[in-house]
């Protein structure tokens, strides 16, 4: 498809000189240059007011983001050569941070790919094509990608409900080599078997992983609570880092399987549980139970997804940490992530200090987390910046 000019209104080029890659439909000049001509997914080049090309892209006429800058060399627009070169850099990052290959190989417009999410499963991938200009160019990211890493297999996970925000069909399908029904990842000198095609995201959080990393030193000799558990990668790390007893609630009887699973893969079957319940609902019977630990991990899905959210989110998350606390020993830990953008760090300390006040602790911060370094924060993207981990010491009111 031939690559259409889409030109900006007087003044709206500052962002993308400032570095970012979005342009909003409000910022076209429709008079010269409407959107309606466009079909979604359509390359374009994008010009100043003046006239001044800025660089090329995507666009998609139907959404709120109605383009993406992709590229600022006129010789290299989207294609399979600027792919392979794009799938290079990052994989030079990736190969510098972890000895095996277990990562987030593409982070989308971190890694100068907008709509692109690849994971590296040893020789498997697993691929997200997220918005109708990076599913043009579907073939092109499967011969880079093969190009690039020769992998035995590319699976694509295109089921996302962010699709249906660009008019695109959501689906599952091999692209390339096999796909095992069951993949290993190795994280922390532990193994974790995960479903690909079934899995949540791409079956596998690594985003966590260095915030995992960073709770292994609290938890020997202690009970342990693993909220939203998934298939475990909090719990069983602990259980094998020396906790007591470790207690994974999830709502998902198949995730709480795969804990079992998983625990006994490294050894830990006995020292590993597995309560099924939404995190409300677990948190309130250990409640009634009687039950109290020495750390509990929450780790749950995005409460506010979108602004209108926040409110009603926030409220959700202050509730979920009281019931935390309520668990929680007299000097003890408290891990409490939140994955919602719109939810900053500073809110959710704030959503946990009103926590403890409500449940009359002190809190001390003694360390807070980002996403891992293989989810890289695009500067001048703060919507790249997402994960937040702060790690509580929970005491008496003093």
């Amino acid at each position: 498809m031939n690559s259409a000019p889409l030109q900006l209104k007087q003044g709206q080029d500052r962002r993308l000189r400032a570095g970012h890659l979005w342009i909003y439909s409000n910022e076209v000049d429709t008079s010269v240059t409407p959107l309606k001509g466009l079909a979604a997914g359509q390359p374009v080049d994008i010009v100043s007011h003046q006239g001044k090309w800025l660089g090329s892209g995507y666009a998609n006429p139907n959404t709120l983001i109605c383009a993406r800058l992709v590229s600022h060399d006129r010789a290299h627009p989207l294609g399979q050569s600027l792919l392979v070169h794009r799938i290079k850099i990052a994989l030079g990052l990736r190969e510098r941070l972890y000895s095996e290959p277990y990562y987030r190989l593409v982070f989308g417009e971190s890694d100068g790919l907008p709509g692109l999410v690849v994971d590296r499963y040893g020789e498997v991938l697993v691929v997200q094509l997220t918005t109708a200009g990076m599913e043009m160019q579907r073939e092109a990211v499967v011969g880079a990608l093969e190009k690039v890493l020769r992998p035995a297999g590319i699976l694509l996970r295109n089921d996302g409900a962010v699709r249906e925000l660009e008019g695109l069909d959501r689906y599952i399908e091999v692209a390339a080599g096999q796909i095992p029904e069951v993949a290993e990842v190795h994280e922390g000198g532990c193994r974790f078997h995960v479903s690909l095609s079934e899995g949540q995201k791409t079956g596998w959080f690594y985003d966590q992983a260095a915030n995992r990393d960073r709770l292994m030193k609290y938890v020997a000799g202690k009970r342990v609570l693993d909220v939203c558990s998934y298939v475990g990668a909090w719990g069983v790390r602990a259980a094998v880092a020396g906790a007591e007893s470790v207690t994974c609630v999830d709502v998902s009887a198949r995730a709480l399987e795969r804990v079992a699973e998983n625990a006994a893969l490294n050894g830990v079957g006995a020292r590993v549980q597995g309560l099924r319940g939404d995190a409300f609902a677990g948190l309130r019977e250990l409640r009634q139970a009687g039950e109290k630990y020495d750390v509990v991990i929450l780790d749950p899905p995005a409460f506010i997804k979108r602004r209108k959210d926040l409110k009603e989110g926030t409220l959700a998350y202050r509730r979920l940490n009281e019931a935390a606390i309520g668990l929680l020993g007299r000097d003890s830990l408290l891990v409490s992530a939140s994955c919602s953008y719109h939810m900053d760090r500073d809110g959710l300390l704030r959503v946990a200090q009103q926590a403890g006040r409500h449940m009359d602790r002190m809190l001390q911060l003694v360390e807070q987390g980002q996403q891992a370094p293989d989810h890289p924060i695009h500067p001048a993207i703060v919507e790249t910046a997402y994960l937040k981990a702060l790690y509580l010491r929970v005491l008496p009111a003093f």
